[in-house]
């Protein structure tokens, strides 16, 4: 008779400070040269003019290797591709995001109960991807890799970290999938520009949310 199987490892709490995003760099350069930094802002700089005259749409990797006056082959080592390109554009912002809630003022950042921090958390990407959203709807990886990229792993692993502070016998692995669903650019851009809904309805609903989920009041 064979043995009974054994149990599935506890998951270990994640970590409140994932790595910073490196969104324009390859895995195997993490550092770049002094001159290939300096190809790689001119290069954004090229990108973030095209966006401004033209739109995302205009941002063509051929178009920004004629605009920064270099090879186009020079554009495609950088990034791999358009979308790399676009993730790159959206690095800073990325970054600063991270910055705000792993060390920020509260209650986005450290120094808030894990609620409030959770409400604050959607607010600040709901804005963010607001601002941001014709680039990030370009930017947004296919499919097959949209969830294991490096800024919405980020993202993911700091809302199960302060779920499991709020609800710790709930599966918070997939509530985090659920609670990021709802912040999803192409659906916000569904909501705001095809169904014309405030952003203040978007941030009661995200409020309200948090609140169902976490089996919590939604404050007065």
């Amino acid at each position: 008779m064979s043995s009974a199987p054994q149990p599935f490892p506890t998951p270990q709490e994640p970590s409140d400070a994932p790595p910073l995003l490196e969104l324009g760099t390859a895995p195997e350069e993490p550092c770049l040269r002094a001159d290939a930094a300096r190809n790689r802002a001119r290069l954004l700089e090229a990108a973030a003019r095209l966006i401004a005259e033209q739109g995302v749409a205009g941002v063509t990797m051929e178009a920004v290797a004629s605009a920064a006056k270099v090879g186009k082959g020079t554009v495609f080592r950088r990034f791999g591709d358009r979308t790399g390109l676009l993730m790159a554009l959206l690095d800073h912002s990325g970054r600063q995001l991270q910055a705000d809630f792993l060390g920020g003022p509260p209650p986005l950042g450290p120094g808030a109960p894990p609620l409030e921090r959770l409400r604050a958390f959607g607010i600040a990407v709901l804005y963010r991807s607001a601002e941001q959203l014709e680039l990030q709807l370009a930017a947004q990886p296919e499919a097959c890799r949209r969830f294991s990229h490096p800024a919405t792993q980020a993202l993911r692993t700091h809302v199960t970290m302060l779920l499991r502070q709020i609800v710790p016998d709930a599966d918070c692995e997939l509530l985090a999938q659920t609670l990021l669903a709802s912040l999803d650019p192409a659906l916000i851009h569904h909501l705001t520009r095809q169904r014309h809904m405030p952003m203040a309805r978007l941030e009661s609903a995200w409020v309200d949310l948090v609140a169902r989920v976490t089996r919590t009041r939604p404050p007065v």
